[in-house]
């Protein structure tokens, strides 16, 4: 599932609080540039993306926890069933 926030400060306490809930197993963060129309303006905004690795069970969770933690009026939320390779699965799956 990806994520945005509007700070690294806010990106981190997101991502700790994921980790911290079992929401996630892992929380990558990166800086990105954002250029999209907000309210009838193009905005243009440093921004962090915070993609989670979870299990698809907890989706509906999650999708909770980013509406009411989010900083974002509309928080962007977009997930897609990935595959990945056993031992990763495994240790996924043993962390939350």
């Amino acid at each position: 599932m990806i994520t945005t926030e509007s700070s690294k400060e806010n990106a981190l306490r997101m991502a700790k609080l994921l980790i911290q809930n079992k929401l996630a197993a892992c929380v990558s963060i990166k800086q990105i540039f954002s250029i999209y129309k907000w309210d009838d303006d193009i905005e243009e905004t440093k921004e962090f993306e915070i993609t989670l690795k979870s299990k698809l069970e907890l989706k509906d969770n999650l999708i909770e926890f980013l509406n009411k933690k989010s900083t974002y009026d509309v928080p962007q939320i977009i997930y897609k069933k990935y595959h990945s390779e056993v031992k990763y699965y495994d240790w996924l799956n043993k962390t939350i």
